[in-house]
């Protein structure tokens, strides 16, 4: 992994959904290249949202300084469209200007139910999970994009689960949970589209298999000894961690030529590829490839030539 120090100094960026996992590996990820990185969710030392979880936007900003940027941490619910607009605001009278933004916005792992036909899903559940994965995206694009069009070369990152071609041949074991990530898939082709004009560059991007704090929980293991799970789950052994992703949207905003992948659907494990980051144990996890030759097909476990 080549030193990414320095390469977005003087950027301003802003994480929304930046609390836990891939938004807090992108944010500080964000931070350590040099940028001033607003982190947003709803989970405080104060207070938690629905998740319940521990995780906190202020621990997000800590670990953004100790990587070397600069945190600004705003409790924000991007469902509620005046604190967004309060937030445009702030990062408008504060900075004014806005590099990079990353919607990462989700928070409905807790309302899915995998392997439910529609019409046995808890609808209330079901429609929750869209508004916080759907509604939350076009809320937080309206309040921030015309501050990141005012200069061309912004960058606007759509995170999902799978890309466009993935999803497109695969079920995602739910009705509301598919309609959720290829909604936010097309979300970055339409912004794409959108920005174009503005010479500002737009894309979805999913991470892979993700060491996620909930799921190194789920597994009963930590990032120091997280193989253990591969005896039960011997695919996770092509898991990766949120820094993986966070190093791929480095790679993209400090690239002169991001226009190139305006609109398209991209993963962390193909961008590796192509900018040569690596992940923190020097591997490049492609999961994606993985899960369509290795692990769909049924065949056994092997990462040998995919990290």
């Amino acid at each position: 992994m080549m030193s990414t120090q320095g390469t977005l100094t003087g950027r301003v960026a802003l994480v929304a959904g930046g609390t836990r996992g891939t938004g807090r590996g992108i944010a500080r990820e964000l931070g350590a290249a040099g940028a001033t990185v607003y982190v947003t969710g709803r989970s405080t030392r104060e207070r938690r949202s629905e998740m319940d979880r521990p995780e906190t936007i202020e621990e997000t900003a800590e670990l953004i300084e100790a990587a070397g940027g600069r945190a600004i941490a705003v409790p924000v619910d991007h469902l509620e469209p005046e604190q967004v607009k309060a937030l445009a605001e702030r990062v408008d009278r504060e900075q004014g200007r806005l590099d990079v933004l990353v919607n990462d916005i989700w928070g409905g792992d807790g309302l899915v139910e995998w392997n439910v036909k529609l019409w046995q899903h808890p609808l209330d559940r079901g429609l929750r999970l869209l508004r916080l994965a759907v509604d939350t995206h076009l809320i937080t694009g309206h309040f921030l994009l015309p501050l990141m069009i005012r200069e061309p070369g912004g960058l606007h990152v759509e995170v999902t689960d799978g890309t466009t071609e993935y999803n497109s041949r695969n079920y995602r074991l739910s009705a509301f949970y598919d309609l959720a990530k290829a909604s936010v898939n097309r979300m970055g082709y339409g912004l794409g589209e959108e920005l174009r004009e503005y010479g500002c560059t737009a894309v979805a991007l999913t991470p892979g298999w993700l060491r996620s704090e909930m799921m190194l929980e789920h597994y009963g293991v930590t990032e120091e000894n997280w193989r253990d799970a591969t005896a039960a789950t011997p695919h996770f052994a092509i898991s990766e961690t949120p820094a993986f992703t966070g190093r791929a949207v480095v790679a993209l905003a400090a690239d002169p030529d991001r226009a190139r992948w305006n609109g398209q659907s991209l993963s962390s494990g193909a961008l590796a590829r192509v900018y040569g980051f690596t992940d923190v144990d020097g591997s490049r996890p492609d999961a994606w490839r993985y899960i369509t030759e290795v692990a769909d097909p049924g065949k056994p476990a092997d990462v040998t030539g995919y990290r």
